[in-house]
C-alpha cells in the first residue's frame, strides 16, 4: 500500500519494504514512551503539543479522506510525519495514541491489535469509532505571503494568519526582494489581498 497509489501499476521490489518497516518498528518503540492525560481539546501552552496537536487533527482529517479514496500511500506518509512528530515530546496524550493506533490498525491490524491491548483494552480495536477531531485545530497559524512586483514573483515571507493590510504592504515592501526590483521606481499602487499576496505596482 505504501508503494504508490492503488490504481497505478509499480513493480514489486522487497527494497520498497524497508522503509515502511523501519515506520512499524519506529512506531512499537514509541509505544513505550510515557503517555499523558492533557486534555487535547483544551488549551494547551506547551508549544511542541501544540504543534502536534494540529499534525494529529491533520492526520485524522488526512488518513480518513484517502482512506476513503483508496490512496493508502498518501495515508501512510501521513501517518509517518505524525509518528515523526510525536517522538519530539517526552509524553503522548493518550487520546492522541489512542487515536493513532485505530487509525493505523486498519493498516496493519495485527500491530494495531497488540498496541490496542498494550494500553489496556480487552477487547478488538476493530470495532472502536473511528476517532474525529475538530477542523478549527488543523487551520495554519501562518500564511506565505507572496510579494509580487509589477505582477512577477519577487519574494515571499510568512505572517500570522489574519494580519492586517497596512502590516503587510510594509513588510512586503522590506523584502529584499521588493527593495531589489523597487530600486530606482515608484510606487504607483498597492494591492493587498489578505493571507495571500501583495502586489506592488511601480514605474
Amino acid at each position: 500500500m505504501f508503494m504508490g497509489p492503488l490504481t497505478v501499476s509499480k513493480p514489486w521490489n522487497t527494497q520498497g519494504l524497508i522503509g515502511v518497516n523501519r515506520f512499524l518498528d519506529k512506531v512499537w518503540s514509541l509505544s513505550d514512551k510515557p503517555l499523558s492525560d492533557i486534555d487535547i481539546t483544551g488549551k494547551i501552552e506547551d508549544k511542541d503539543l501544540s504543534s502536534l496537536r494540529k499534525t494529529y487533527a491533520k492526520t485524522v482529517a488526512k488518513v480518513t479522506h484517502d482512506t476513503s479514496t483508496l490512496d493508502f500511500n498518501t495515508a501512510i506518509s501521513q501517518m509517518m510525519i505524525f509518528i515523526n512528530e510525536a517522538a519530539k515530546v517526552p509524553s503522548v496524550p493518550k487520546a492522541m495514541w489512542e487515536g493513532f493506533v485505530k487509525m493505523l490498525s486498519v493498516y496493519a491490524p495485527h500491530l494495531g491489535e497488540e498496541l490496542w491491548e498494550k494500553l489496556g483494552n480487552k477487547k478488538t480495536v476493530a470495532y472502536e469509532a473511528w476517532p474525529t477531531f475538530s477542523e478549527e485545530y488543523c487551520k495554519e497559524d501562518t500564511k506565505t505571503i507572496v510579494v509580487m512586483i509589477n505582477g512577477k514573483l519577487r519574494d515571499k515571507f510568512e505572517a500570522a494568519v489574519g494580519t492586517d493590510k497596512d502590516t503587510l504592504q510594509k513588510t512586503a515592501l522590506e523584502t529584499e526582494g521588493a527593495k531589489k526590483f523597487l530600486e530606482g521606481k515608484s510606487v504607483v499602487k498597492v494591492v493587498v489581498v489578505p493571507d495571500k499576496l501583495v502586489n506592488v505596482v511601480a514605474k
